[in-house]
């Protein structure tokens, strides 16, 4: 028998929209069924774009899960047979998902995360710089660029909304490689060009 996962661990996979961050979640999750261990899968309550229960990905897989309202219902929530852990969305819970992940593993239980490590403006979100320090296993998932189809590291948001946290998809967001992503409250701010215009192909060697 295996005992890779006898003293606990944390998963966190991550990338931009539309990277098949859940997919892959869904796959993890398939897997342990199979070797028939029992699984939990937690979302955030306010996730309710595909399904109000359902962890569902953009290619329409779904699996069953439990909304929560905040991190610490995962506490309260698991049952005594249960032996991996999965979180969707992770950004979006509140501080003490870092307590609630560690506590999990140091308890012996698998825990896989999946969310977004950047947000609209292309900086660390929520939880997830910590996550990712604190994971003994990471997977960062490209998208494909809407603009060239380069490998996308970043979601842009194609409203001019402001809040950290807004639900959409394809009609709010595209994943872009970083030379066509735009920061468009920078832009606004500082009057800049949008950065495909600004960036020019380097010529000649940096050492000259």
């Amino acid at each position: 028998m295996s005992h890779q996962y006898f003293h606990g661990s944390i998963e966190v996979v991550c990338g931009p929209m539309f990277s098949g961050k859940t997919e892959e979640l869904i796959r993890r999750i398939k897997r342990a069924q199979i070797a028939k261990q029992r699984v939990q899968i937690f979302k955030p309550a306010i996730d309710i774009r595909y399904d109000k229960e359902d962890v569902v990905s953009h290619s329409s897989q779904a699996v069953k899960s439990e909304p929560v309202e905040n991190s610490v219902e995962i506490l309260l929530k698991l049952k005594d047979s249960t032996r991996v852990v999965a979180i969707d969305e992770v950004q979006f819970f509140d501080d003490n998902i870092i307590m609630v992940v560690t506590k999990l593993a140091a308890r012996g239980y698998r825990v896989i995360c999946a969310g977004l490590d950047l947000d609209y403006r292309a900086q660390p979100f929520g939880p997830m710089p910590t996550l990712l320090a604190l994971a003994d296993e990471v997977m960062k998932i490209h998208a494909i660029c809407t603009v060239c189809g380069a490998p996308a590291t970043r979601t842009q948001r194609l409203s001019a909304h402001k809040e950290r946290f807004l639900l959409g998809e394809t009609d709010a967001y595209e994943a872009r490689c970083r030379g066509h992503f735009q920061d468009n409250d920078e832009t606004e701010e500082q009057g800049q060009l949008p950065l495909q215009e600004e960036i020019k192909p380097l010529s000649g060697s940096l050492t000259n």
